[in-house]
């Protein structure tokens, strides 16, 4: 089954009317990256064509790519009110609000993003409710692990003084903070707009979307270690979900499964690592390699964030060490573990 993206205006309107009335449900689904992005041909069109042919054509999806719907923060509301029936969420880019989940955003946890999807989602579909009860958790979808691109080298924690950096979501806002960097936060399609005219020397993204987004061309210095990931999540409007027959929730929820996000990320993963290579090869480009004491440096200098983590997931109601202690153990038994 095709997979429609719409496109704004008359024609958009004029696609939907057009719907085939044999399709029971034609859900929205809104992302905020364009359509070109990896994830869509890789992670996004393959679920939706999945969804399609288990359905048998019952449920049919169109795509709202690059915040045609509303901004890329706003994404999880969206999907909670119905604006869309399903959204592509970055959950770090509102700061505070789900504190359970923002422990993934740690650095020095996960080192890979295959088996780290299949692992989040184990790890956090037994708590989605929690924080995120007023939608149907779906989806995981880390990206491969990112780290620090900048205008000057950045080698070891100290490096970081002085810096205005673009995080990748509040947790890498807070560290940079500590570090005394000046993060300036913003969602990713506005990225290379805050490097380019200078407002910020660096930049936290996975590799080959320093590519993607056109950043290639501002930063030359790379941190050449997998620091840390920002992990989206295909969430569902439950009045969508719960509107539906048995047999089409079935559909759904065969395809909201951990093998489900590991696959959904397999292509991204390997899409966003290419980049490093690229880098490599680009003498243009430097990758700096640290040693086990730089290393260690850093992760001594990331430790804090755990006890803050638990300190606000214990706030929230559950048993930080328990729920640590499963995001652990759920990264060692898929090897995801740093």
């Amino acid at each position: 089954m095709p997979v429609k993206t719409m496109l704004a205006g008359a024609t958009a309107l004029a696609l939907i009317s057009g719907a085939s009335a044999a399709q029971e449900f034609n859900l929205r689904l809104a992302h905020w990256v364009p359509p070109t992005h990896p994830i869509q041909p890789l992670g996004i069109e393959p679920w939706i064509e999945s969804i399609g042919e288990a359905s048998g054509g019952r449920i049919d999806v169109t795509i709202f790519p690059a915040q045609q719907l509303g901004a890329a923060p706003d994404h999880y509301d969206m999907t909670r009110d119905g604006i869309a029936d399903i959204g592509y969420v970055n959950p770090g880019y509102q700061a505070g609000r789900f504190p359970i989940y923002s422990l993934i955003e740690i650095p020095f946890h996960a080192n890979n993003a295959v088996g780290g999807a299949q692992a989040l989602h184990e790890w956090y579909a037994a708590i989605a409710e929690t924080e995120m009860a007023d939608v149907k958790f779906c989806i995981a979808n880390p990206h491969d692990p990112g780290t620090f691109h900048s205008k000057v080298p950045i080698k070891v924690p100290a490096d970081v003084d002085g810096l205005n950096v673009r995080p990748a979501h509040a947790t890498m806002a807070r560290f940079v903070s500590s570090l005394g960097g000046g993060p300036v936060q913003v969602p990713a399609p506005e990225a290379r707009e805050v490097i380019a005219n200078g407002m910020v020397d660096a930049i936290t993204f996975p590799w080959n979307s320093i590519y993607i987004s056109g950043i290639d061309s501002e930063t030359r210095y790379h941190l050449d270690m997998p620091f840390y990931i920002s992990a989206q999540l295909l969430l569902i409007n439950k009045a969508t979900y719960e509107g539906m027959p048995a047999d089409l929730k079935t559909v759904i929820d065969d395809h909201c499964t951990p093998e489900w996000s590991k696959r959904f990320s397999t292509g991204l993963a390997e899409n966003e690592a290419s980049g490093r290579q690229k880098m490599i090869d680009d003498p243009e480009h430097i990758l700096y390699l640290p040693t086990e004491e730089e290393v260690q440096a850093w992760r001594d200098a990331a430790a804090p964030l755990v006890n803050q983590w638990k300190e606000d997931a214990a706030a929230a109601g559950v048993d930080p060490e328990a729920v640590y202690q499963s995001y652990i153990d759920a990264l060692e038994r898929h090897d995801s573990r740093f």
